[in-house]
């Protein structure tokens, strides 16, 4: 899956960019059947883009899709010290995500600079969790961050943003992504329609 490890990290930092209350509504449970469903879709996807027809396509995705190739296949795209990745889509345009983070590399990386930065109590393997809106038009995709939690302890952007950078980070973008940057969707999606339980990619 090519855009698989930026996914991820999204998922689990704003995902996941891609929040604690909401994870009561995830489905979690996952299928071999599911997992296999969403590498097919994809794989249909990435086809269209190679070879896109006049009419478009829509693809159906469902969020026990998704879990399922998290479950299943997903654990190699993943960075070092992110497990356990899960989402729900909430819609309309709303995601949960959630990630147990190894929250103490985060720190290695970047030393607190006083006892009242942030970043002095990243310590631990600890559940981060994040809910936000995603929205999508011409080619392009935006995330609005509405909460996130560390350990279920509400955390402001910054910190989440500091998680997201270093586990986002390639040697194309050393800084990471940002959680306010725009991006552009890949496979010549033109849009991503948010509704709850699944979402419709339109190419």
């Amino acid at each position: 899956m090519r855009t698989t490890r930026r996914t991820a990290a999204l998922a689990c930092g704003a995902v996941a960019s891609l929040a604690a209350v909401a994870a009561l509504h995830a489905d979690v449970r996952a299928s071999r059947r599911d997992a296999e469903l969403l590498k097919q879709k994809v794989a249909s996807i990435n086809a269209h883009a190679d070879r896109p027809t006049r009419q478009g396509q829509r693809t159906t995705v469902t969020e026990s899709e998704v879990n399922s190739y998290l479950v299943y296949d997903g654990r190699t795209q993943l960075p070092p010290g992110v497990v356990e990745p899960s989402i729900a889509i909430l819609g309309p345009g709303r995601l949960y995500g959630r990630a147990v983070v190894d929250l103490d590399a985060v720190r290695r990386e970047r030393k607190a600079t006083s006892l009242l930065d942030p970043v002095t109590y990243l310590t631990g393997k600890l559940p981060v969790t994040a809910t936000g809106v995603l929205r999508t038009s011409n080619g392009v995709g935006r995330f609005q961050l509405e909460s996130a939690s560390v350990g279920g302890v509400p955390v402001p952007k910054l910190l989440l943003q500091e998680i997201v950078s270093y586990y986002s980070r390639t040697p194309d973008k050393p800084g990471g992504i940002g959680l306010d940057d725009p991006f552009p969707l890949p496979a010549r999606i033109r849009e991503i329609q948010v509704e709850r339980g699944q979402a419709v990619v339109v190419q």
